[in-house]
Protein backbone atom coordinates (compact mmCIF):
# COMPACT_ATOMS: atom_id res chain seq x y z
CA UNK A 1 0.00 0.00 0.00
CA UNK A 2 2.56 2.48 0.80
CA UNK A 3 4.08 1.43 -2.64
CA UNK A 4 0.99 2.40 -4.65
CA UNK A 5 1.05 5.92 -2.59
CA UNK A 6 4.33 7.04 -3.75
CA UNK A 7 3.89 5.65 -7.07
CA UNK A 8 0.59 7.88 -7.66
CA UNK A 9 2.90 10.78 -5.86
CA UNK A 10 5.47 10.15 -8.17
CA UNK A 11 3.19 9.99 -11.16
CA UNK A 12 1.71 13.20 -10.34
CA UNK A 13 4.84 15.11 -9.87
CA UNK A 14 5.67 13.58 -13.42
CA UNK A 15 2.50 14.80 -15.07
CA UNK A 16 2.49 18.10 -13.24
CA UNK A 17 6.25 18.71 -14.54
CA UNK A 18 5.45 17.74 -18.10
CA UNK A 19 2.36 19.92 -18.19
CA UNK A 20 4.91 23.03 -16.89
CA UNK A 21 7.53 22.38 -20.01
CA UNK A 22 4.60 22.52 -22.25
CA UNK A 23 3.30 25.77 -21.04
CA UNK A 24 6.72 27.07 -21.05
CA UNK A 25 6.59 26.47 -24.81
CA UNK A 26 3.21 28.32 -25.83
CA UNK A 27 5.30 31.61 -25.51
CA UNK A 28 8.00 32.20 -28.26
CA UNK A 29 10.55 34.40 -29.20
CA UNK A 30 12.04 35.09 -32.58
CA UNK A 31 14.32 37.65 -34.83
CA UNK A 32 13.22 38.65 -37.76
CA UNK A 33 15.36 40.43 -40.16
CA UNK A 34 13.60 43.73 -41.65
CA UNK A 35 13.92 46.45 -44.56
CA UNK A 36 13.62 48.95 -42.29
CA UNK A 37 14.87 52.48 -42.82
CA UNK A 38 14.32 54.78 -40.41
CA UNK A 39 12.86 55.96 -36.96
CA UNK A 40 8.96 56.08 -38.58
CA UNK A 41 9.59 52.53 -40.22
CA UNK A 42 10.73 51.40 -36.28
CA UNK A 43 7.56 53.45 -35.12
CA UNK A 44 5.31 51.49 -37.75
CA UNK A 45 6.26 48.26 -37.37
CA UNK A 46 6.33 48.22 -33.24
CA UNK A 47 3.01 49.81 -33.47
CA UNK A 48 1.46 47.03 -35.80
CA UNK A 49 3.23 44.26 -34.00
CA UNK A 50 2.39 45.54 -30.77
CA UNK A 51 -1.21 45.87 -31.29
CA UNK A 52 -1.67 42.55 -32.95
CA UNK A 53 -3.73 39.77 -31.17
CA UNK A 54 -1.06 36.89 -29.86
CA UNK A 55 1.72 39.49 -29.98
CA UNK A 56 3.06 40.06 -26.64
CA UNK A 57 6.14 42.27 -27.20
CA UNK A 58 7.85 43.56 -30.09
CA UNK A 59 10.95 45.58 -30.66
CA UNK A 60 13.05 46.94 -33.76
CA UNK A 61 16.63 47.66 -33.30
CA UNK A 62 17.34 50.27 -36.21
CA UNK A 63 20.80 49.38 -35.96
CA UNK A 64 20.50 46.33 -37.30
CA UNK A 65 17.16 45.72 -38.78
CA UNK A 66 16.28 43.25 -36.92
CA UNK A 67 12.62 42.90 -35.18
CA UNK A 68 12.59 40.74 -31.93
CA UNK A 69 8.80 39.68 -31.24
CA UNK A 70 7.68 37.32 -28.54
CA UNK A 71 4.24 35.91 -29.05
CA UNK A 72 1.83 33.24 -28.04
CA UNK A 73 2.29 30.35 -30.53
CA UNK A 74 -1.53 29.35 -30.21
CA UNK A 75 -2.51 32.68 -31.25
CA UNK A 76 -0.26 33.56 -34.01
CA UNK A 77 2.81 31.52 -35.56
CA UNK A 78 6.54 32.93 -36.90
CA UNK A 79 4.98 32.79 -40.53
CA UNK A 80 2.01 35.33 -40.03
CA UNK A 81 3.92 37.64 -37.77
CA UNK A 82 6.42 37.84 -41.35
CA UNK A 83 3.63 37.72 -43.60
CA UNK A 84 2.39 40.80 -41.29
CA UNK A 85 5.40 42.92 -41.50
CA UNK A 86 5.16 42.57 -45.54
CA UNK A 87 1.76 43.76 -46.03
CA UNK A 88 3.27 46.85 -44.56
CA UNK A 89 5.55 47.54 -46.76
CA UNK A 90 9.05 45.85 -45.09
CA UNK A 91 10.73 42.81 -46.51
CA UNK A 92 10.76 40.21 -43.06
CA UNK A 93 13.56 37.30 -43.36
CA UNK A 94 12.60 35.38 -46.81
CA UNK A 95 9.19 36.88 -46.46
CA UNK A 96 9.63 39.97 -49.25
CA UNK A 97 7.11 43.33 -49.31
CA UNK A 98 4.94 43.70 -52.54
CA UNK A 99 6.26 46.51 -54.71
CA UNK A 100 3.10 47.66 -54.22
CA UNK A 101 2.73 47.95 -50.42
CA UNK A 102 6.53 49.59 -50.48
CA UNK A 103 5.16 52.22 -52.66
CA UNK A 104 3.02 53.11 -50.02
CA UNK A 105 5.97 53.80 -47.90
CA UNK A 106 7.17 57.57 -47.19
CA UNK A 107 9.99 57.78 -49.73
CA UNK A 108 12.52 57.86 -46.23
CA UNK A 109 11.06 54.55 -45.62
CA UNK A 110 11.65 52.67 -49.15
CA UNK A 111 14.71 51.11 -49.51
CA UNK A 112 17.29 52.99 -51.91
CA UNK A 113 16.70 51.24 -55.21
CA UNK A 114 12.67 51.94 -55.10
CA UNK A 115 13.88 55.70 -54.40
CA UNK A 116 15.74 55.88 -58.08
CA UNK A 117 13.76 56.27 -60.84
Amino acid sequence: MKNLVYLILFISISINSASYGQKARKKETITIQTSAECGQCKTRIESKLNYTKGILFAELDLETKKATVKYKTKKIDAEKIKKLIATIGYDADEVKAKKEDVEKLPKCCQPEGMNKQ
